[in-house]
């Protein structure tokens, strides 16, 4: 009995990777969430636009949504739908929208999924090549992104 229990072990061994480690990753904190959503929402301010700022964690739950004063209630429902949900995949994001103007049926079908929407305001939040977040906002004409990265400058050196 003793000699099967041991060559059982000893299968178990031979069979889980030797390397076999479990996975970490780093997430996003709250301070510096809401410090990038705070710091978009006053650059774009600057400019003379209300916005809102949407920050989820990499899995696309929100972290933090601020809804800039003066802004319109909708900039609340794009800046995570259209933006943030989909800033993991921004360069694809961007594709999609050039494509959708290029008025490529494919595309047009893949927007009425739910959630999604090809519009620009959103970016990935990396730390390296490594994507932990993402944020997006919704108020301005085309000023959006570059709101968004006024709030990822201003955190910069705590993404390393």
């Amino acid at each position: 009995m003793l000699g099967k229990v041991i060559a059982a072990a000893a299968l178990a061994c031979a069979l889980t990777p030797a390397n076999a480690e479990l996975l970490t990753h780093k997430d996003l904190p709250l301070a510096v969430a809401k410090t990038i959503a705070e710091t978009a929402i006053a650059d774009c301010k600057t400019k003379g636009y209300a916005m809102s700022v949407v920050v989820v964690d990499r899995a696309g739950d929100t972290l933090v949504a601020m809804r800039g004063d003066d802004s319109s209630p909708h900039t609340m429902e794009n800046a995570p739908q259209g933006s943030t949900r989909h800033a993991a995949s921004a360069s694809r994001r961007r594709l999609i929208s050039k494509r959708v103007a290029d008025n490529d049926p494919l595309v047009r079908q893949q927007v009425t999924l739910p959630n999604v929407i090809a519009i620009d305001g959103g970016l990935p939040i990396k730390i390296g090549n490594e994507v932990i977040a993402g944020v997006g906002a919704s108020g301005s004409t085309g000023v959006d992104e570059p709101c968004v990265q006024a709030g990822l400058d201003k955190v910069a050196d705590q993404l390393k």
